[in-house]
């Protein structure tokens, strides 16, 4: 008898939080699949049900969806592979102890306090073909090969242009997760290769980076997801979230949301979803310990 009550104040007490985890969570993705297997005209349509249509008209030349995916795995990629690098290794400096380590700290993390709608403007004017900071400098110093148009008028360079911004704003926040990673190793273990004679890159690769991997997958977790939902930042550059060369899922979807095209709207945040707790459930795989049978 005291062991169900206990449960059950456990349970009660576990309720309010677990309704909304499935009001704000589970309710709307059960929501999305189900709207996304209807069409509706207007606002206040019941719908029309077509199954998986939606999902098979969003990769016609009309919509061109798989364009916005590559575009996000692209960002993605970039994140990876060009960001988290410079985390990471801004992390292994100020966290092996250098002079002024707070000042940089705050410096590198300011960007990350600073609205993503700001960043935009700024960059935007720094992008501006005709008074932009790039184009006085190319001027300046007489170099060749900006496009008139701009990065962001040109195709080639448009979807690069658009990742730096991201770079000047996130660095600093995946650097402060690695730095407070690379603060907890325990001392004695760099005290110990020391003595053994390894340098600071070898402490960095067989000490330090073990130590952290856990703080480097959730990194890789978030840059990854949060390139596939980007959304202020590039649609401050956006013009057109239909033909600008660098349209994402998020800009497509918001698009669609508020021009009576709901069920392919919500097609597009099932996809979304899926990538999202895909790429996930890979990265965890990934990461996983594995022993010399292969077995966790």
């Amino acid at each position: 008898m005291h062991r169900k009550n206990k449960n059950l104040t456990v349970f009660l007490f576990l309720l309010p939080a677990l309704a909304l985890f499935v009001g704000i969570l589970i309710y709307p993705i059960v929501a999305s699949v189900h709207h996304s297997l209807f069409e509706y005209r207007t606002f206040t349509d019941p719908g029309q049900y077509v199954g998986l249509q939606n999902y098979k008209d969003l990769f016609t030349p009309k919509y061109d969806f798989g364009r916005a995916v590559i575009n996000a795995l692209i960002l993605a990629a970039l994140s990876v592979f060009i960001q988290l690098p410079l985390s990471l290794g801004l992390a292994l400096m100020l966290g092996k102890g250098i002079k002024g380590e707070r000042f940089y700290l705050s410096v590198y993390f300011m960007p990350v306090l600073i609205s993503a709608v700001v960043i935009g403007m700024l960059w935007e004017k720094i992008y501006n073909p005709i008074y932009g900071l790039i184009t006085k400098a190319f001027e300046f110093f007489q170099w060749t090969g900006l496009p008139p148009e701009g990065l962001l008028g040109n195709k080639k360079t448009a979807l690069l242009a658009v990742f730096i911004p991201t770079i000047w704003q996130y660095v600093g926040y995946h650097m402060l997760l690695m730095y407070a990673g690379v603060k907890g190793v325990s001392p004695e273990l760099r005290e110990a290769a020391m003595l053994d004679g390894a340098t600071d890159g070898q402490i960095n690769r067989y000490v330090i980076i073990p130590c952290i991997k856990p703080i480097i997958k959730v990194s890789i977790i978030f840059a990854i997801t949060g390139s596939l939902k980007s959304y202020d930042l590039i649609k401050v550059f956006a013009k057109d979230a239909y033909n600008c060369s660098y349209k994402v899922p998020s800009l497509m979807l918001v698009r669609y949301a508020f021009h009576n095209a709901g069920g392919i709207a919500s097609a597009i945040a099932v996809i979304m979803i899926v990538m999202c707790f895909a790429f996930a459930i890979l990265i965890n795989w990934l990461f996983k310990e594995r022993n010399i049978y292969g077995r966790k």
